[in-house]
Formats: C-alpha cells, structure tokens, sequence
C-alpha cells in the first residue's frame, strides 16, 4: 500500500486539530471540514484546506456522509480519519469510503458493527476468552423474558440498549417489582435514541471500577496492548477524570489483563486503535464493551508510553508493520487528563458563549488539547468539551499537586467551565488515596448540593 499523502479530518474541535497535528509532523496534507458555526475554528485555519459542508446542527454537516465523501473526492485525499464521535463508528459509512478507493484510517466495517452492537459485543468477547459480567445470552424481547433472567442472573440488574452508547440506554432493576415499569421505560428510550429497541440484561455491579485498555493492532498480525487507564470519575456514565496506570491495580492483575486482552485481539482479527472497556470489581474484570476509535482519553496513555497513537494510526492504515512488540513498551510515570467543559460547574448546564480570555498552564510535563482562543465563540449545536488538560509527573503523588498548579493557572473567561469542579475533585481525600468507584462522583456531587 502506498504512503498516504492527504488526509480528510472528518471532525471538528480538539481532535481535529490533534490530527493536523500529527499529520503535519509526519509531512501528510490535510482537509479540515467545517459547518457555518464552525467557519473561524481553529482546524478550519490551520488545515492546508478547508471545505465547508453545510448549516450547523450536526446531522446536516458532520453527520452528512454524502458531503463529507464529496469534500474527501474534491480535494483529493487519499483516505479519512474520523476522530471520534459523529462517523466514527458507523460501519456503513466505513463501506462507503473504502467502495470509492479512500482509506479509513480505523477498524474494518466488519468489527466496527460487529463490536457496535451490544450483543454481538458480547457473544464476540466471550469466544475471544474476555471474562464477562453474568447476564442473558442475547436479546431480552419480552418482559417475562426479562423477569425469568433477572431470577437467573439474581438482583440487582440492568437493563441494556443493545444499540446504546454514551451512558444512554441504561436502567437499573433493584427487584422484580421494578421489572415492567423500567422494562417499557428502556426499550421506549433505546427505540427514541437509537431507532432500535432491543435490550439485553447484566447483573448489576454495586462498586465497580471502569478500566480499560488501549489496543494497537497492524495488517500484519502485530498486537500490542497499552496498561490500563482508570476512568472511573464519571457523572452520568460520561468520564471526567482518566489516569494511566490504574494504581488501585496489582502488577500481577495488570500482566493477566494484557495477555488476555492480547490474545482476544488477535483472535477477533482487530486492526488499528480499538479501547477493551471493562468493570473491576473485588479483584476480578468484565467486560463492558470494545470502542472501535480513539478514545478522548488517548492523551494520558501517550504520555506514559511515549507514542503518538494518532501517529500510529495512520502508519498501521498505509500498511506498516508496528515496529515494536510487547515488551517494549516500558510505562513511564504517571498522567491523569481533565476534560474541561463549557458548563456551569454546579448545574452542569452547558454554557456557550465568547471567550473573553483564554491563558492554559504551562511548564513541564502539562499538554493542553484544545482548539480554544479568545474571541472564540463556543457554539451551543455541540458537545460542551472545549479543552482537555493532560498533566504527567513521575508519580501518581506528583501528578495530583502538579494538576493542582495547572488547573489554578489556567484562565478561560468569558463561558463558564468546570475547572472548579476539577479543583474541588483533587482536594478530596477520597481521591488522592483512591477511595472511589463509578458510581462515588454522583454521591460526591449530590451531597455537596446538600
């Protein structure tokens, strides 16, 4: 396969502009596409081109494949990175862009709706040997059904989306009393949100953490497996904070994890970036899902291993050979990353406007991703993350009072953000000696309101 030479960045925001990036230092073109409300963004600017494709709501723009796919033919690029969000994962899109000879720099369109679907997720993990969380075997159609698995699988249960994502499509079953109610609640908001109403049913873990672990896997049958990141500071299921290592991890408990993940890849035929997402709960994993993308959190993993995964993306969809084994990627030190966003930090409202001052930290071991500046006008049509704060310091301990600097120097005016949620967090007891779990940040945030 020959080198890439021009690449369609089919996104917007911080992670556009991280790919320009990663382009640029490997000499490869790019094309930034952008809506109306995106027209003075920062990728927009600093692409070698730019192509407008359409008004702003997203599903006229950043959702419209047909405009997208015209901008890549027009422009003449040889393949697209979709970042993640929008077309990241729609396998169909995926078709239709390697039908026209463009390169998808991601997985094949077999494993994105293969790993896409919650079930298939599912019944693909356990032939690939991933330890799971008990549950039903496949889709839960009926509420006798649901009744008859959850008596199996003991309470408490959740009810899931098979087509759900993003924390959507989840609802907790304390008891059989619960059943019917919560049973035509979910399959009436999976139908609305995915256009599909089919559920499926895990036991409910009380306590769990969220760890996942970042793959790498060539054309060629390389597969590397990254250590783990712990994202379990979430607020409805949406992550706030992720570290790399996991320190609540044993070194025995990190080494199982990779190897079983390693083999797992290999046997499902995975190429390019992909997450493993799991529960951890009194020592022992499940399985949650598998993103086939790059994560928002990829930042912190780089930063401990020292490798432009963007990078390394692009090479594995050329056709290149990783480079690089197992035991060569040694971790070094610690990072946790802040997703900053454009919202009230106590309501969680989002709140788009003019940035009227903008000044991020500095000095060593700090990485900003943001496509921010001042005068920049947050829209209100997106997702609210406006700036990830990426901090590493040799040690977890070093890392929380360097974090601590970076979020008191950093400046943004104008919209408010949740820098002091973020400041809040690392003053906290319970997080500085990992006394958390997925569900400790709702808790957190229900009794500070108190």
């Amino acid at each position: 396969m020959s080198a890439i030479k021009k690449i369609l960045i089919a996104n917007r925001g911080e992670i556009a502009l991280r790919i320009i990036r990663a382009c640029r230092d490997m000499g490869i073109r790019t094309v930034a596409v952008y809506s109306v409300a995106d027209r003075a963004a920062s990728h927009v600017h600093l692409a070698d081109e730019s192509v407008c494709i359409g008004p702003a709501p997203a599903r006229d723009s950043y959702l419209n494949e047909s405009a997208i796919i015209t901008a890549a033919l027009l422009t003449n690029c040889d393949a697209i990175h979709p970042g993640y969000g929008f077309l990241s994962e729609r396998a169909g899109f995926v078709e239709k862009v390697e039908s026209l000879g463009l390169i998808w720099i991601g997985p094949s369109a077999k494993l994105i709706a293969k790993m896409g679907d919650k079930v298939e997720a599912k019944k693909t993990a356990i032939k690939c040997g991933l330890p799971i969380v008990p549950g039903s075997d496949g889709a839960v159609d009926t509420l006798e059904s649901a009744l008859s698995w959850a008596e199996k699988i003991g309470y408490p249960v959740m009810l899931k989306a098979a087509a759900g994502g993003g924390g959507k499509g989840m609802r907790p079953v304390m008891s059989a009393s619960e059943m019917a109610e919560a049973f035509q609640m979910t399959k009436a908001e999976s139908r609305a949100g995915f256009g599909d109403d089919t559920l499926y049913m895990e036991k409910l873990l009380l306590h769990p953490r969220h760890i996942e672990f970042q793959v790498l896997a060539d054309q060629h049958g390389g597969v590397v497996i990254f250590g783990e990141r712990d994202c379990s500071l979430q607020r409805k299921n949406q992550k706030v904070m992720e570290e790399c290592p996991a320190a609540a991890l044993t070194q025995k408990q990190r080494d199982d994890m990779i190897e079983i993940c390693r083999a797992a890849v290999k046997k499902m035929g995975y190429t390019n970036a992909g997450t493993l997402e799991f529960m951890f709960e009194d020592g022992q994993f499940y399985f949650l899902e598998m993103n086939t993308r790059l994560q928002v959190e990829h930042p912190v993993t780089e930063m401990v291993y020292g490798v432009d995964l963007v990078r390394e993306q692009i090479r594995i969809a050329q056709g290149e050979k990783l480079g690089y084994n197992q035991g060569n990627l040694v971790p070094n030190g610690h990072a946790i990353e802040f997703r900053i966003n454009a919202e009230d930090p106590e309501t969680f409202v989002p709140n788009p406007g003019k940035v009227t001052a903008y000044n991020p930290p500095g000095g060593l071991g700090i990485r900003i991703d943001s496509a921010m500046y001042a005068g920049y006008s947050v829209p209100p049509t997106y997702d609210s993350l406006i700036a990830k704060l990426i901090v590493w310091a040799p040690n977890r301990t070093a890392c929380l009072l360097r974090a601590q600097r970076a979020l008191d120097e950093f400046v943004i005016e104008g919209v408010k953000t949740t820098i002091p949620l973020q400041q809040k967090l690392l003053q906290n007891k319970d997080v500085k000696t990992l006394n958390y779990d997925n569900h400790w940040l709702e808790t957190f945030l229900a009794e500070s309101k108190k």
